[in-house]
């Protein structure tokens, strides 16, 4: 019999490093004594854990053979759902340790393989628990459960700020989004450090089914910080709704699912008062809102004050840009723009336009004087960024965003018809209303 040395002559083993098991040996020799069965290898391995028989997540998990002419051959580690953790293996074979974090309060199975001085397999399995986090890192998916438009951004709120390049990376590649039917390629943009926003290239799909979830649970994001169990969300579309509202034409055009259904004489915001341009979700409907001047900072008794019940009111941003019932200003809808900043049409259109749209559908408005609606601190401008700019807002890429880009200002300034307040005791009929000031 050939006896193996410690520099491994007499026999002719190849070491094989895997990216998620490392030391896989393959062996070859005279009388080859790995035919024989493993023997309980338990008195040469020790494991490296902490008090109470616990494993810090934070630190790596060690195995080593006693130095009486042993060594490891092979060693892999794995959770309870199969998955391999990367290790390194001493180029001596005395000596394993991790090299990949481990998750807080799971379970481990590691798998060591020996060989004696004589070249005798030996085998040592054993379970290790890791201890449970400390402080947990949560996260919130919006927007609430339902049905939405094909242009509604997903939203993920984290519980405590990540700052760090690889913390980040490890939020973002736990945050889990899919869609049946598929989506086009899509990514997370960090807002800032607690928010982040995912879109795909392009929108939804019509009719699809949308599924968000962590997997952030147990995993090391920072130091002493670790992901916890949260709740997924499913969300559906529903028809693809684009309402296209050409400042220049004074006109919209409603399309579903690429099929224009209405053309509607609109009117938008004066110079001074310029609609924003750009793609806008739509964030909410409101039957009936106050809209009243001084929100915006203009006098109600000056020449541009107003204070108006205005109904079938579709909101687009948070600062009170809407599309709404504008009665009082029919003989310039389809010819001049004279608003502060809304988009305004007949009641009777308003009141199609209000049934017809849902949160999540696309508005996009083109041709106006008025900036490019910015992308994250007034509602949903997120399809203002092009791809290659979204992509750079992720941890991923390299990016970790909180940085938004240049986006182009055509004018100087946008307007809105102001903040909304909703009347105890609206008119009973939309119709009669008449401005104060126009």
């Amino acid at each position: 019999m050939r006896h193996w040395s410690r520099h491994g002559a007499a026999l002719r083993c190849a070491l094989l490093v895997a990216p998620l098991a490392v030391g896989l040996t393959a062996c070859t020799g005279d009388g080859d004594p790995l035919a024989a069965a493993p023997y309980d290898a338990a008195a040469k391995v020790v494991y490296g854990v902490a008090s109470g028989g616990k494993a810090d997540p934070s630190k790596p998990v060690e195995v080593s053979v006693k130095d009486d002419g042993s060594r490891i051959t092979d060693v892999t580690a794995t959770d309870v759902a199969g998955r391999y953790v990367r290790g390194e293996l001493s180029a001596d074979g005395l000596r394993w340790h991790s090299t990949a974090p481990l998750a807080a309060g799971a379970h481990y199975t590691i798998r060591v393989s020996t060989e004696n001085s004589d070249g005798r397999p030996g085998r040592k399995v054993v379970g290790i628990d890791t201890t449970a986090a400390g402080a947990g890192l949560h996260v919130t998916f919006g927007p609430d459960a339902g049905t939405y438009g094909v242009g509604q951004p997903i939203t993920a709120e984290l519980s405590v700020p990540v700052k760090d390049p690889a913390g980040r990376a490890a939020v973002e590649s736990n945050l889990r989004v899919t869609a049946t039917p598929a989506a086009g390629p899509g990514s997370w943009y960090w807002v800032d450090d607690r928010t982040l926003h995912y879109r795909p290239s392009s929108y939804w799909p019509a009719h699809a089914t949308i599924t968000v979830r962590s997997t952030l649970s147990g995993v090391r994001v920072a130091d002493k910080l670790y992901g916890g169990a949260d709740k997924p969300l499913t969300l559906h579309t529903g028809d693809r709704i684009e309402a296209l509202t050409d400042a220049a034409t004074h006109l919209m055009t409603f399309k579903d699912d690429g099929k224009v259904l209405k053309t509607i004489p609109i009117t938008t915001g004066k110079p001074g008062f310029d609609t924003r341009n750009g793609i806008k979700v739509v964030l909410g409907k409101e039957q009936f809102v106050r809209m009243r001047s001084e929100s915006i900072g203009i006098a109600a008794g000056s020449s541009e004050g107003y204070d108006l019940p205005v109904y079938w009111a579709t909101r687009v941003t948070w600062s009170g840009e809407y599309v709404h019932a504008a009665p009082w200003s029919e003989g310039s809808q389809g010819v001049a723009n004279v608003s502060h900043g809304c988009t305004g049409m007949s009641t009777a259109n308003a009141q199609w336009f209000f049934e017809h749209i849902r949160r999540g559908d696309i508005v996009q408005v083109v041709n106006t004087e008025g900036d490019t609606m910015s992308p994250f601190d007034n509602g949903f401008g997120d399809w203002n960024l092009t791809w290659e700019q979204w992509k750079r807002g992720s941890a991923l890429s390299g990016g970790g965003g909180g940085v938004t880009p240049e986006l182009p200002a055509p004018g100087s300034g946008s307007g809105d018809e102001g903040q909304t307040e909703v009347l105890q005791n609206p008119p009973s009929d939309p119709a009669r209303l008449r401005p104060e000031a126009a």
